[in-house]
């Protein structure tokens, strides 16, 4: 892969986190709420709107990505996101990582790896 592949492929995966965790953060701020009035408060919040800017950017990365590799590999990598996603989670929501989603996540890596150096 190329230096311009890696360094869209890592902002693609950093772009996607941050905006994952936006509408997480937008999401939980606003479960004092029900209904319609739930939806109402989230569209109020930065993080919502953090979280969309985060997917349109992530959408230009994804496409300019997918110009350098063909769309099995670029897929097979993007995969990370939900292992970085679901680490990001941990950390930062505090949600659990059981036994199972370790052992999903290890074999994501090692199939992102394997991909990765082909």
């Amino acid at each position: 892969m190329s230096q311009l592949t890696i360094i869209l492929w890592m902002l693609n995966v950093i772009v996607d986190t941050s905006g994952q965790l936006a509408f997480k953060a937008a999401a939980s701020a606003s479960a004092e709420h029900d209904g319609i009035a739930h939806w109402k408060h989230m569209l109020k919040r930065p993080w919502i709107w953090l979280g969309v800017i985060c997917y349109v950017f992530e959408f230009v990365l994804w496409l300019a990505f997918l110009t350098l590799v063909p769309l099995s590999v670029g897929v097979m990598l993007g995969s990370i996101n939900i292992v970085v996603i679901m680490i990001a989670g941990r950390f930062l929501f505090k949600e659990s990582l059981s036994k199972w989603r370790l052992i999903g996540i290890m074999l994501i890596a090692c199939g992102v790896t394997v991909v990765g150096f082909e």
